[in-house]
């Protein structure tokens, strides 16, 4: 229900969303939306002002007393938007793509020197690639493009033409946006990378190395697993070979080329580089075929302008103290949100993770995190991460059938996939890997630790040749400690009882008491 005029919009539910409140006017991105009938996804919380004199936020709403309701123009509510909402790209592409420029150069000519004007200035020509018919600022304190109390901005660049400081986190063609929120200040006020960095300059270099190749593998297998794929040893080990040089290798097109034929063995069903024709992520009706998607991917004509954005942007970032979990979000996510190659996405998302954290040097070495093994074991979670993303923007996708059951987008659908906003992707990732540094790691190195030991008692109790203490110490750990009755009659039946209790006694005191 809605009651309009021109900016003034009374809702009580706006796109499905019901209000805490009845009849409360829409402020900022929201009424913007509605008064510019915007097709764009909504921002994370709808701004509106309350009937109540305290500003507060419920469900997917943040509410604003009526103190602070902006004028009802279109300056009005870009300022309220910039002041409190923060930049969403998303929504102003689509709203500068529709308006007349002649309207921005009111609001800049209006009040020169203002900082939202500028602001608002300097976001048209950056988004709409264009230069307004107005001269050079001269007058006004520089400030951010990025308010950063509210979101993370990338590194300063000055732009004199507006007096502002140019912090945008990415380049025109891809730009997502992270909000500052209190669970990824948290998270960075662990300092993560340098826990990592003291839990790993303990380890002997021998038994580093040794878990090092042990989770290079097991992050390879955990990705396959997520496709749902169990690849051959020889497969998982060569795409675990190449995660393990990670960070070596700039992102391009002909990388990204490499790292495809990597993942597929086999092309002969698969198209070689970036897609030719559409794609989508769901299943086919039973019968017809007809597709179900549950993500659409980026028109494939979209892909050389949406590939080269993203890696511009990891280029820009990389080269700056912007923070490395952040970075490895945003890229790594944008890119299976594009979804640029028929097969394969999946697996190069998640060695993307390990290409920002190694080449910003979040751990030095050349240390790989298991992340993919976390997410295996988050697969709900990670999949509501993904759906985030899809589900909002699904009913803005038109799209047709085609005769082989693959999708054709039929509208413009380019912003939807390099403006976004990954804050909690940035927070899942960032969840992921304080998991895989604060349990996967040390559990990993102290078994070695312990195999080790294990190790050495047998040696100094049995001859046995290698393969079969590795063979002993693996039946021990898969029954709990305890020679199963398949091992006793087989492969270790010259034992004698009191030696294989011997042997799970010393194994349980190594594996399973305290030290």
């Amino acid at each position: 229900m809605t009651k309009n005029n021109q900016f003034s919009h009374f809702v009580t539910v706006f796109h499905g969303r019901y209000s805490p409140e009845t009849d409360i006017q829409l402020a900022g991105y929201a009424a913007l939306i509605a008064t510019y009938n915007l097709e764009t996804p909504l921002p994370h919380l709808i701004a509106a002002i309350s009937h109540k004199h305290r500003r507060y936020i419920k469900d997917e709403w943040a509410l604003f007393t009526p103190r602070h309701k902006p004028e009802d123009s279109l300056a009005g509510h870009l300022s309220f938007a910039l002041k409190y909402e923060g930049v969403d790209l998303g929504v102003l592409k689509v709203l500068f793509d529709i308006i007349n420029k002649n309207e921005i150069i009111k609001i800049v000519m209006s009040n020169p020197a203002g900082s939202y004007s500028r602001r608002i200035w300097f976001l048209y020509e950056w988004l709409q690639q264009t230069k307004l018919k107005i001269e050079d600022s001269t007058t006004g304190k520089y400030v951010h493009v990025i308010d950063t109390k509210l979101q993370y901005g990338g590194p300063d660049h000055k732009s004199k033409r507006h007096r502002v400081y140019n912090n945008m986190p990415g380049v025109p063609d891809f730009c997502p946006l992270i909000r500052k929120t209190k669970l990824l200040e948290e998270y960075q006020a662990i300092h993560l990378a340098e826990k990592a960095k003291r839990q790993l300059g303990k380890v002997h270099p021998d038994v580093l190395s040794r878990a090092a190749a042990f989770l290079l593998l097991k992050d390879s297998k955990a990705s396959y697993a997520i496709e749902g794929e169990t690849p051959p040893q020889s497969r998982a080990e060569r795409w675990g070979n190449a995660i393990g040089q990670a960070g070596l290798h700039p992102l391009s097109d002909d990388e990204f080329l490499r790292l495809q034929q990597i993942v597929i063995a086999d092309f002969r069903f698969t198209h070689l580089g970036y897609r030719n024709q559409g794609g989508f992520i769901g299943e086919h009706e039973r019968g017809t075929g007809y597709p179900i998607p549950d993500h659409i991917s980026a028109r494939w004509q979209d892909l050389p302008t949406l590939m080269d954005g993203l890696i511009k942007t990891e280029s820009l970032l990389e080269a700056t103290e912007f923070d490395p979990v952040l970075t490895a979000a945003m890229i790594s996510f944008g890119f299976v949100f594009i979804h640029p190659f028929e097969d394969g996405n999946g697996r190069i998302h998640r060695y993307l993770i390990h290409h920002v954290l190694a080449a910003k040097h979040f751990v030095d070495n050349g240390f790989i995190f298991p992340v993919s093994a976390v997410m295996q074991n988050k697969l709900n979670e990670y999949r509501k991460i993904l759906e985030n993303f899809s589900k909002p923007r699904l009913p803005l996708i038109k799209w047709k059938a085609t005769d082989t059951g693959n999708v054709e987008v039929i509208n413009d659908t380019l912003n939807l996939y390099r403006y976004f906003d990954a804050t909690i992707q940035a927070e899942f990732l960032y969840e992921c890997i304080k998991i895989t540094i604060d349990t996967l790691l040390p559990d990993e190195i102290n078994y070695l630790k312990n195999y080790d030991e294990m190790k050495s008692y047998i040696t100094n109790h049995f001859e046995i040749p290698e393969r079969l203490i590795d063979l002993l110490i693996m039946f021990l750990a898969q029954n709990n400690g305890k020679l199963s009755k398949r091992a006793r009659s087989k492969e270790f039946q010259a034992l004698t009882k009191q030696e294989i209790e011997g042997l799970e006694n010393r194994f349980t005191e190594i594996f399973y008491l305290p030290p």
